[in-house]
């Protein structure tokens, strides 16, 4: 009899006989049942993240808790399988295949998912002192949900990232000071009393620790594009030169950086109002060839309390094979606009390229996942950075803000990921560094930012506390944004005002493998050469205006 569910073996045939009939490698029957069984448990784990979430309450006539059994049973099938499937004898792809499988379910499938009667962390929780890694990373993440989401300004509750959208267009200097200052009990949760003792800075250690062997991810954005991790630290500070080169030297105050680079954001604020921002997405990428709607994107676009405080994207279930025919993936965004503005609907056009990016993926389900996290940031950054391009206002808003304006908003906002990347790199080099000497030097000498080192106001970005290191993706993933835009325009013509073939065009060359190459590999076969920050500098000297 066998040791496998009926539904599974149906999977396991159907995944076979695809193959061969469309020429792929056909996986050897143990690696086959282990991939139908790692598809369900990876459903299974995106309909509970998704019930957990808010989103719905029930899925396909299932509750969470039904869902969480079905989690179990088939982590347990499936540690099983593994732990009986050598490698040895296995073609290149099948033993792939079988390494993919054992890192997530090492990583990212826990045994269990947190018992949901148990008591959630608290951002108070952070001043206990030998709080383990994850603990305390729950806690100060708890912070930017308590306190980030509810930042205090006029007698008023506001959310983070409405608070940063609104110091774009605040015309009053004192109330953006004010503003800006509401985020000091964030800020104070996160650093404490600004000494060794605060929680961020007892993180670092904790990270570093556990870094040790295989690097942190600093380390890992480093191997995706194949260089070495002084190599970006040294492309980063390039970078930040040549934005202050192209800047100038007017110092101005961290509450009003924002407002600066906000020009664009002000004379479009009229026709970027938040309740056309699906609307705008939604035929925006129908240009570029993805029609989000018919692609079945879920979302989740609404403020409450207790919601994760910082967008993302996600899937519910993902694409298999069933019955020998394509089950479509299923994804969804979450995220909490209260207010427009251009920078939030920039920030919904890249969750869509997330979106876009987990429709092309169609492969084997060892493989169904989207790669290094750099690469997946930066790709969702090559249709949102349009946003910022006159000819793409024009089309998608109305009206357009001029060239130069745009791409200062643009950049500003990229130039501190970049700077938030230079920081993570400098203080998981010298985690006993003081974290707000080491902002104040990047901010006040590249981005010309008046010296406030009393202030913890690096502390805006939950990135820095719930997954330290991460902030490279970004920074970094700017220079591997401009280059896939590059090779792209190179390929098909201009992408600023949608293109038709983009999106069967990118998936066939870039998106479709999701994890059968490893992404470096992936990188240098479409773009022929090793990544470059070439195309990203080009791109910042554009905002200074032609003589």
């Amino acid at each position: 009899m066998s040791r496998f569910p009926k539904t599974t073996c149906v999977l396991a045939v159907s995944l076979a006989i695809s193959l061969q009939g469309r020429g792929r490698e056909i996986p050897s029957p143990a690696v086959a049942e282990a991939e139908a069984i790692y598809a369900d448990l990876a459903d299974s784990y995106g309909v509970i993240s998704t019930i957990d979430s808010g989103l719905f309450r029930t899925y396909q006539g299932k509750d969470r808790a039904a869902w969480e059994r079905v989690y179990a049973e088939k982590r347990k099938q499936l540690a099983d399988e593994l732990s009986r499937t050598s490698a040895s004898g296995l073609s290149p792809l099948d033993a792939r295949a079988l390494d993919v499988m054992n890192r997530h379910v090492r990583d990212d499938f826990p045994e269990q998912f947190k018992d949901e009667s148990a008591p959630p962390e608290h951002c108070q929780d952070a001043q206990h002192q030998n709080l383990s890694m994850s603990s305390l990373e729950g806690a100060l993440y708890a912070c930017f949900t308590e306190l980030g989401n509810s930042l205090e300004f006029e007698g008023q509750r506001v959310t983070r990232v409405s608070a940063l959208g609104m110091l774009e267009e605040m015309s009053e200097e004192t109330r953006r000071k004010k503003l800006f200052n509401a985020f000091e009990p964030l800020w104070n949760a996160v650093d404490g009393e600004h000494d060794a003792a605060s929680p961020y800075r007892r993180l670092l250690p904790l990270v570093v620790s556990a870094a040790d062997g295989q690097g942190t991810t600093i380390d890992s954005a480093a191997r995706t594009i194949g260089v070495s991790s002084e190599e970006v630290e040294h492309w980063l500070e390039q970078i930040l030169d040549t934005w202050r080169q192209v800047e100038g030297g007017e110092m101005v105050e961290p509450w009003n950086y924002f407002y600066r680079g906000g020009e664009a954001t002000r004379l479009l604020s009229a026709v970027t109002q938040k309740d056309s921002f699906v609307a705008v997405n939604q035929r925006y990428y129908r240009d570029l060839g993805a029609d989000l709607r018919q692609l079945g994107v879920l979302y989740d676009l609404e403020a409450r309390p207790g919601k994760a405080p910082l967008a993302y994207t996600d899937y519910v279930t993902r694409g298999r094979l069933v019955d020998g025919k394509w089950r479509p993936t299923v994804v969804r965004i979450s995220g909490s606009y209260a207010t427009g503005g251009l920078g939030l609907l920039n920030e919904l056009v890249h969750e869509n390229g997330h979106a876009a990016h987990m429709m092309a993926i169609h492969v084997r389900p060892a493989f169904m996942d989207l790669g290094d996290a750099l690469f997946v940031e930066a790709f969702a950054d090559v249709p949102s950075w349009n946003t910022f391009e006159p000819e793409w206002q024009r089309k998608y808003l109305g009206q357009a803000a001029p060239e130069a304006v745009s791409l200062r908003g643009l950049f500003s906002g990229v130039m501190l990921d970049v700077a938030w990347a230079l920081f993570e790199c400098r203080m998981l080099h010298t985690p006993a560094a003081d974290p707000n000497a080491v902002w104040t030097e990047i901010t006040s000498r590249y981005l010309h930012i008046v010296r406030h080192p009393e202030l913890s106001w690096w502390a805006i970005r939950v990135q820095l506390v719930q997954m330290p290191g991460y902030m490279v993706n970004y920074g970094l993933g700017a220079v591997l944004t401009a280059d896939l835009r590059q090779h792209t325009r190179e390929a098909l013509g201009p992408i600023e005002a949608g293109n038709a073939q983009w999106f069967s065009w990118t998936s066939e060359h870039l998106l479709r493998f999701g994890e059968e190459l490893d992404t470096s590999t992936l990188l240098k076969q479409f773009l022929g050469r090793r990544v470059s920050p070439r195309a990203l500098l080009d791109q910042i000297r554009r905002i200074t205006p032609k003589q």
